[in-house]
């Protein structure tokens, strides 16, 4: 389905009031008992429900995408050595002065075993060859490029392996809105019942409502669930810096698409069987796999009038997806709620239409649903 809109798109358009205290600060003590907003695009209404009624509305046949990715504890908390080639001499007081120098670092995105893109704060004056120490020197990073909006390419030395070091020193790495510090609970809960692959910096947030015993009720009605892996990373979460949307440049996420999934999506497009992407991680490494399939098809699909199917493998999403966009996989979308001026908002509302995407929010917010990450959640059909 595509939704049109004019052919500027601005990212004021893409804004809403949202009071803090709507901003879920925690999880619910159980996690299928969330909010649910159904949103019909047919009828342009909505109605409340609860999560846990979420099986009993399905028509029984869907085929559920799911993101495998687990989140890694990616957010470190160290000081600041200076360079790491520097000599003792007239400069040892400055590097003295480093050790005190509190430093985070957000790893972003694994390049090998040792090289990662990190954010670091704060960073703006830390050069090519700095170090950063974490805990009592069992991980050091070290500063390797530099790149646009703060990115850094990093280097990680372990005493032994650097994985190990992470799980014991990281912490895992809530969004900025959630105004506390992680705690262990957080180490379970930001956490998919899906996870399977440690790669992601962020959680799928869709699918944090989900409970074991949702997912047997939901196959006991013929429910069926593949995954596939996006690394959420800066793709997902880095802000709209212009104001044209068509300025605006998608930083890159990993993804792979498994055969059998490729293979089920296959055969429910077939049986005409409905596609439900759990979050916007999966419809973007969807709806990127289907673009890039229809390119690479083109000639011989288009004198059968009829787009490619998804095909298998690992790519990189690079696709914003806008109102305009032509939806070329999943035909519903449970989705949280997403921030004002986020390519999240934008995407929903390419799914849906903006005007009711904006009207549904403001629903939400009237009737005190919980916002982002540990919030409520929303089923666009």
């Amino acid at each position: 389905m595509a939704y049109k809109e004019s052919s500027i798109l601005l990212l004021s358009e893409f804004s809403y009031e949202l009071p803090p205290e709507r901003i879920a600060q925690r999880p619910l003590e159980e996690r299928d008992t969330s909010r649910l907003l159904v949103l019909s695009r047919c009828t342009s209404s909505w109605s409340d429900t609860s999560f846990r009624e979420f099986p009993a509305l399905l028509r029984g046949d869907e085929l559920l995408v799911v993101n495998n990715a687990g989140v890694i504890p990616a957010r470190l908390l160290g000081r600041r050595l200076g360079v790491r080639s520097q000599k003792p001499g007239r400069n040892s007081r400055r590097a003295r002065e480093f050790l005190s120098s509190e430093i985070e670092v957000l790893l972003t995105r694994r390049e090998s075993a040792e090289e990662w893109e990190a954010l670091v704060r704060p960073g703006r004056k830390m050069r090519l060859g700095e170090c950063v120490e974490f805990g009592d020197g069992e991980l050091v990073a070290e500063v390797t490029g530099r790149g646009k909006y703060g990115v850094r390419r990093i280097r990680l030395r372990a005493q032994g392996s650097v994985d190990k070091a992470l799980e014991r020193l990281g912490h895992v790495p809530l969004p900025p809105y959630i105004d506390r510090a992680d705690e262990p609970a957080d180490r379970e809960r930001y956490q998919t019942i899906f996870a399977e692959k440690p790669c992601a910096v962020a959680a799928p947030t869709a699918g944090l409502h989900f409970s074991p015993a949702i997912v047997e009720q939901l196959r006991r009605r013929g429910v069926q669930i593949c995954p596939l892996t996006l690394e959420v990373g800066l793709g997902t979460f880095q802000p709209i810096r212009t104001q044209e949307l068509a300025h605006h440049h998608m930083h890159a996420e990993r993804y792979e698409i498994p055969a059998e999934t490729a293979l089920a999506i296959q055969n429910a497009r077939r049986a005409g069987r409905p596609i439900l992407a759990v979050g916007t991680t999966v419809v973007r490494a969807l709806e990127d796999a289907a673009v890039k399939a229809m390119a690479r098809h083109r000639n011989a699909e288009t004198a059968r009038g009829a787009d490619p199917p998804v095909e298998a493998g690992a790519g990189e999403a690079e696709i914003f997806i806008k109102p305009g966009h032509r939806f070329r996989v999943a035909d519903q979308l449970l989705t949280n709620f997403h921030l004002p001026e986020s390519t999240l908002l934008v995407m929903v509302s390419a799914f849906a239409g903006r005007d009711l995407i904006l009207r549904a929010y403001a629903h939400a917010v009237q009737q005190a649903y919980r916002f982002y990450s540990y919030g409520d959640c929303m089923w666009i059909r």
